[in-house]
């Protein structure tokens, strides 16, 4: 069986795009065995220079990055493209535009799962950017019908800071876990059937033991439909 060639959007953070990597062979060895693995192309982003932009409000200078590395991964070949991180779906639409190629919105495989779960009120954990701009709730609301509950002001900025003071920088605190838990416990009060972490990075931090409700991780969700698009409609090789 031949594969069609992942194009990734790396680097925001690599500690998360390493998942992405890890979950995308898994996956393909788990479907065709042996030692089979993925074909796939990363272009990844020195993250310092991408985290400047998005903190100083640059977006339109990240949207040109994040064109230039969507048409790199073109130009080598890939099939299809996928960025590896909520955040920077911001942008989904101009980077489509600006390729011949598929792009893989990471809410759309997640709001597939939810929906087929059964769930339509759901909690979302990301950064600042996600949980309060419109670009991913939006998606969410109007192409799948799912009602989005965030944190309130003080939960978002908790769940903010860590992503950036520690999880991007490879720090797995206890105590932040402990904080991740109340903040999906508050959710689950207001009427979150399930919680998605929004954040490509969450997923480091908390899993299906810290929450009441089920977790939909977008990390392993978005890998995941990669593999099930590269695979999709493939002929004998």
């Amino acid at each position: 069986m031949s594969q069609k060639v992942i194009g990734l959007i790396g680097g925001m953070s690599w500690e998360s795009s390493t998942e992405y990597y890890r979950i995308i062979n898994q996956t393909v060895r788990a479907r065709l065995g042996g030692l089979r693995s993925a074909r796939c192309l990363m272009w990844s982003f020195d993250f310092g220079e991408i985290e400047a932009l998005q903190h100083a409000g640059r977006w339109d200078d990240a949207a040109a990055e994040m064109v230039a590395a969507a048409q790199r991964l073109e130009r080598g070949g890939a099939d299809f493209v996928v960025i590896c991180t909520n955040t920077m779906h911001r942008m989904a639409d101009q980077v489509e535009a600006a390729i011949k190629l598929p792009l893989l919105h990471i809410a759309d495989p997640t709001a597939e799962r939810i929906k087929a779960a059964g769930f339509g009120k759901v909690g979302l954990l990301g950064t600042a950017f996600t949980m309060e701009q419109d670009f991913y709730r939006g998606r969410l609301a109007d192409r799948h019908g799912l009602a989005v509950l965030v944190p309130e002001d003080d939960d978002r900025a908790l769940v903010h800071r860590v992503i950036y003071e520690e999880l991007v920088q490879g720090r797995v605190e206890p105590s932040s876990r402990q904080a991740y838990r109340g903040v999906i416990a508050r959710l689950v009060e207001r009427g979150a059937e399930a919680v998605i972490l929004g954040c490509t990075e969450i997923m480091l931090l908390v899993g299906p033991e810290d929450s009441a409700v089920p977790l939909f991780d977008t990390t392993a969700i978005h890998a995941e439909a990669a593999v099930d698009l590269a695979l999709a409609e493939t002929a004998p090789g």
